[in-house]
């Protein structure tokens, strides 16, 4: 791996810094060794300024409109705009000649050219960022669709299983996935204040309506799994972090519940192992999954219970951006993130 006080600095961009991936990954640019914040952008903010913290300091950044950014001058933009909006820009940025990661649902597995359609020159086969499966494709790859903050907790904990042939066929694996509230995005409403949330845990997005679905499947199937997913997201009243417990029915019975997951992530930076359970105060501010897995007792057919949690704003958003860009840019991978 090269000395990265050799490697070039790159400048970058951030459509969309107002919201709290926005804000995540401007902190996160500032501080890291090998990329410049050349511009961030907001529609209703423009004109303020965004106060983040970065190498022990704190940087008042100036928000623009997104009409201001010189895309042709920075080599890469990160597009983290609201879902359905972002594909446009996404457009825009291919033909000023910089790269792109876009944090939107808009290029996702099972969603762009299929749920909706794509703006001319917008790849509907972006190379998706989940490192931990799919990394070949991403080095140096101009575009790439940013994984959601659920998908990334679920997909890296049903990866390892998936790929070893060790989900029943046919089985229904069961999902409970609880976020904390900065997952429901900056913009007010009434469902997401501080006294509707304090104090209160509940489900949302029931019957299997939520749009992290599309990717969970097709990833899922695209590593040859033949299971139905059933997806429960709750709300948590805490700032960041998403804890999943994942039910799998199992093909066959593991004498050693995490074996699939060390012979699949033996050498991954950003994957821990616990033979404990993993917690959000695990991995709060950290670009992290931490998995561990427990074999059920009074079970008729072999069933393994997975717990996976990630933060959803750094590992689940703006920190695996990042990771993708390094990526990109030909950067070590773990440049600029906290383990």
């Amino acid at each position: 791996m090269p000395d990265s006080s050799s490697l070039p600095t790159y400048r970058v961009g951030v459509l969309g810094a107002s919201g709290y991936s926005g804000r995540e990954l401007c902190a996160l640019v500032t501080g890291h060794p090998q990329l410049s914040l050349a511009f961030a952008t907001a529609h209703t903010q423009r004109g303020t300024t965004l106060r983040v913290r970065a190498s022990g300091a704190v940087h008042d950044i100036p928000l623009i409109g997104p009409e201001e950014a010189d895309l042709a001058g920075v080599d890469l933009v990160f597009a983290a705009l609201p879902h359905g909006a972002s594909a446009e820009w996404v457009g825009k940025v291919i033909a000023a000649g910089a790269r792109v990661v876009d944090l939107s649902s808009d290029l996702r597995p099972g969603h762009g050219g299929t749920t909706h359609a794509l703006p001319d020159g917008v790849p509907a086969d972006a190379p998706y960022g989940l490192p931990e499966l799919f990394r070949a494709p991403l080095h140096g790859a101009r575009v790439v669709a940013n994984p959601g903050c659920y998908a990334t907790s679920v997909l890296v904990a049903l990866a390892p299983l998936a790929k070893a042939g060790l989900i029943a066929p046919g089985a229904t694996v069961n999902i409970a996935a609880a976020s904390g509230i900065s997952g429901a995005g900056a913009s007010p409403k009434l469902e997401y204040l501080f006294a509707e949330v304090t104090e209160n845990y509940r489900a949302y997005g029931v019957g299997n309506a939520h749009r992290h679905l599309f990717e969970m499947r097709d990833t899922l199937s695209h590593l040859g799994a033949d299971c139905d997913l059933l997806f429960t997201p709750h709300l948590l009243p805490v700032d960041r972090g998403i804890l999943s417990t994942i039910t799998v029915p199992l093909t066959r019975p593991l004498a050693d519940p995490l074996e699939p997951f060390r012979t699949a992530f033996a050498n991954e930076p950003f994957v821990e192992l616990t033979t404990g359970l993993p917690a959000l105060a695990d991995v709060q501010h950290r670009n992290v999954v931490r998995i561990g897995a427990v074999s059920p007792t009074g079970m008729r057919q072999p069933t393994l219970l997975v717990f996976s949690a990630i933060d959803n704003l750094v590992k689940g958003a703006a920190g695996q951006a990042v990771q993708n860009a390094n990526l990109m840019l030909g950067l070590p991978e773990t440049a600029g993130l906290q383990r």
